[in-house]
């Protein structure tokens, strides 16, 4: 493990990108649990990426969100739902993950989902660059499911009270610390005792204190 600063960490997720050789777009997953700080490290790595002549798409696991209507049922605040429930998986690959992928057309979709209107959404098909990058976000992206859909895999961890801390923060309304510990932490846990993400993860970023990270790297890359 390392512990280094924010710029170190990026220069070496930056570094991991580009050992990458496919003849297609570089898929990278950034998953951890909420909270961990996922979401503002695939920003900041798409912006490095950007700054030396990538071409980035960002996207998001909440753009592939089932309607608030179809996503809770078995309850709003069941573990196993989380895991199970939330998310169009189908969507993700169809749309997304596989035309990126090898033998894939490049034409994609980033979306399926608008989370302020709680509706579904189409957006206009776009063509990505062979040489493009895709930074995705988001919880249980080392699932069996999508687990050979990446071609670099980062896992972001914190420690659980750190994660509801922050959300709490974050979020500011009464029930998050509940939803927290009845519906997050445990659908992560369900998710580590049966898919084992951080065994499969090419680099695991222990982000508890952003400004000086500690990572392992366990592949070659």
């Amino acid at each position: 493990m390392r512990r280094g600063t924010r710029d170190e960490l990026l220069d070496r997720l930056a570094g991991a990108v580009r050992s990458v050789t496919v003849p297609h777009p570089t898929r990278v997953a950034v998953d951890g649990p909420p909270a961990a700080g996922k979401t503002t490290l695939a920003d900041e790595l798409a912006e490095v990426l950007r700054d030396e002549g990538r071409d980035v798409i960002r996207a998001t696991i909440d753009d592939f969100l089932f309607p608030r209507a179809l996503r809770y049922p078995r309850g709003e605040y069941s573990a196993a739902g989380c895991y199970l429930d939330a998310h169009d998986r189908d969507a993700l690959t169809r749309v997304l993950l596989d035309p990126l992928g090898p033998g894939g057309d490049r034409r994609f979709q980033p979306a399926v989902y608008d989370r302020v209107a709680d509706t579904v959404l189409s957006p206009p098909v776009a063509t990505a660059a062979a040489d493009a990058v895709l930074v995705f976000d988001g919880v249980f992206l080392l699932r069996p499911e999508l687990l050979d859909r990446w071609e670099l895999r980062v896992f972001v961890s914190a420690a659980t009270e750190t994660t509801v801390a922050r959300a709490v923060v974050r979020e500011g309304r009464a029930d998050v610390e509940r939803r927290w510990r009845t519906r997050y932490v445990p659908a992560q846990e369900l998710y580590h005792a049966t898919a084992q993400p951080t065994r499969h993860a090419d680099v695991v970023v222990h982000n508890d204190e952003p400004g000086r990270p500690v990572w392992e790297t366990r592949t070659g890359r």
